[in-house]
């Protein structure tokens, strides 16, 4: 395994602009163009090469870009205008939709966990959907002035960086991360010390140091076993997203769940509510009923309290999607943790119990379930498939009524908008439509935006989408050693005027990427038809141990090398938030 980090040094800032530093310490940069641009219009070619990464570009571009920069007028008065916008955004006394429509609930708090976060391609700390939701839930929460907290991984190694080879096959490379090189600072407790937090697990105690990331107006804490007072198998058990067999997962979630309360708690928070994002973080229901208990409440008042605070979204519409560990395992964690909470073996084990043909499991999800008062899927059809999987949770109830509801999926608009969309919407929608923008009334004024404006605005994302293409494939031949004749191709492959289908997402089985291709020559025909010319392009990595997975992107590349499929199918390696946005 090979691990790469770096060591970088930063140039002071000169004063004019010195608060750069602070903005690249908050990702409110991440949905601000303007703010983009403060680091950008610096050193355009050092922006790209870090990966819009503020922090590492600042310990990397030169003093007298600097000086330059803070000489200039144009750039000054940039600087204040992003500032100026900044300040008024975090002002504690800032008009909020929160402010406005609960002015009495200033005191609760939502504590919000998830086992991914994905919130820049700079932090590599997640694998899909799940981490952007988780991601653009922090970032909501934070224009919507909401009182959030959120608990998770800071993974040294985050999730893998793919390469597709020669063959097509995938490789996963991992590259530990300079936390020093990104927006994350170590947290600190009332009296300024570390936040340090610690479990008993099987034979040994383990340690995490927690990160503290700023998401505009909210707070993100991220722990790390990867400290000195742990063995290096403990060092290691944060060191990736979803690594390792069923102990080394375990061992996560158990961190996850019953050390991200205990963060909580050494840094002063008393959620209100304490929201699950997939069943990962369920033992964080274990931890809060143990803590009533030692209190001296009794179990089942103590499971009622907990249950009462409880959200869970659910989002794995396949059984093999959902954790679940066998008993003996189980027994080996908590056999000394039950008896905190009051309780014997049986009961404990009945919290999750999920029976199979083969015998039972001790499920995530249905703890998750259990103990939670409220519970949704990520869509209306995933929430009738999910009242058809979990419904035997609730016996003898119809499968219309179990208590399983939904809410779809939805994105951080600011996040994903093109720049070009941006500017059309504000000219003719009005400068507060963001703030509007689940309002059906507030779309109205779209009839008002000529159409020759907004197909030259979708036009110029599709030109920037294909010099992105290009550039990502000749990037991949190279370090291929394919040679100047099959270089020079790919400045012709893909057209910005032809129709551009995408397919990007994991590459599981379940979701049939290779469907497309169930006739390929009524396909070719379809893909090189001269008056309507189709492209697609596929980006996606699989799981690492997922063999079938990895089958299809080998299988894709190979088409896409095939006569009639070259230069109209393309597979993107290292499908990450960057490629996202581009796409």
């Amino acid at each position: 395994m090979k691990i790469v980090g770096n060591i970088s040094v930063h140039p002071p800032l000169p004063q004019a602009i010195s608060r750069l530093q602070e903005l690249a310490y908050n990702l409110w940069w991440t949905w601000n163009p303007e703010a983009k641009e403060l680091y950008e219009s610096i050193d355009n070619e050092l922006w790209e090469r870090v990966s819009e990464n503020p922090v590492k570009f600042l310990r990397t571009v030169s003093l007298q870009r600097l000086q330059v920069a803070s000489c200039n007028d144009d750039y000054v008065q940039l600087y204040r205008s992003v500032f100026q916008r900044f300040d008024s955004y975090m002002a504690k006394d800032a008009d909020t939709w929160f402010k406005r429509h609960y002015p009495g609930a200033q005191s609760e708090l939502i504590a919000y966990f998830s086992a991914e976060f994905g919130l820049h391609e700079a932090l590599p700390i997640y694998s899909g959907g799940l981490g952007i939701l988780s991601g653009d839930h922090c970032k909501e929460a934070s224009d919507m002035g909401l009182p959030f907290v959120g608990i998770g991984f800071l993974y040294p190694q985050g999730y893998f960086t793919q390469q597709i080879n020669a063959k097509g096959g995938q490789e996963a490379i991992y590259e530990k991360i300079d936390f020093s090189e990104v927006p994350a600072t170590q947290a600190v407790d009332a009296e300024g010390d570390p936040v340090v937090v610690h479990v008993d697990l099987p034979g040994r105690t383990v340690y995490a140091k927690v990160w503290k990331i700023q998401v505009g107006r909210v707070f993100l804490y991220l722990m790390d076993t990867d400290v000195e007072q742990n063995a290096q198998q403990d060092r290691e058990l944060s060191a990736r997203l979803y690594g390792g067999d069923s102990e080394m997962r375990i061992s996560q979630e158990y961190v996850l769940g019953i050390a991200g309360v205990r963060t909580l708690r050494a840094l002063g928070y008393e959620p209100t509510v304490w929201h699950m994002n997939e069943g990962h973080s369920a033992f964080l229901s274990l931890e809060r009923i143990r803590e009533l208990v030692q209190g001296g409440m009794e179990f089942d008042g103590a499971a009622e309290v907990v249950r009462a605070g409880n959200i869970f979204s659910t989002h794995t519409p396949v059984a093999a999607g959902h954790d679940a560990f066998p008993l003996e395992l189980v027994d080996k964690f908590f056999w000394q943790y039950w008896g905190q909470m009051g309780i014997d073996r049986e009961r404990f084990l009945a919290l999750a119990r999920h029976e199979h043909r083969w015998g039972a499991e001790f499920s995530m999800t249905v703890l998750a379930f259990r103990l939670s008062a409220y519970h949704n899927g990520v869509s209306a059809l995933h929430g009738k498939v999910s009242r058809r999987m979990w419904g035997h949770l609730w016996p003898g109830t119809p499968e219309e009524q179990v208590p399983i509801g939904h809410i779809t999926n939805g994105v951080h608009t600011e996040s994903w908008l093109a720049p070009e969309k941006r500017a059309l919407y504000g000219r003719y929608l009005g400068e507060r439509w963001l703030e509007e923008v689940d309002c059906p009334g507030a779309w109205r004024e779209i009839e008002r935006v000529p159409d020759e404006a907004l197909l030259a605005a979708h036009q110029a994302c599709k030109e920037e989408l294909v010099d992105f293409l290009r550039m990502r494939l000749k990037r991949q031949q190279l370090r291929h050693g394919e040679g100047h004749w099959k270089l020079t191709r790919l400045d012709s492959v893909f057209d910005p005027n032809a129709l551009t289908l995408g397919f990007a997402r994991r590459f599981a089985t379940y979701k049939r990427a290779t469907l497309v291709f169930h006739d390929k020559e009524r396909l070719r025909r379809i893909l090189n038809d001269p008056h309507r010319p189709v492209q697609i392009v596929f980006a996606g990595k699989a799981h690492p141990a997922d063999e079938y997975g990895k089958a299809l992107i080998e299988r894709i590349y190979r088409l896409s090398q095939e006569r009639g499929f070259f230069g109209k199918i393309a597979i993107i390696e290292n499908y990450d938030i960057s490629v996202a946005r581009h796409l």
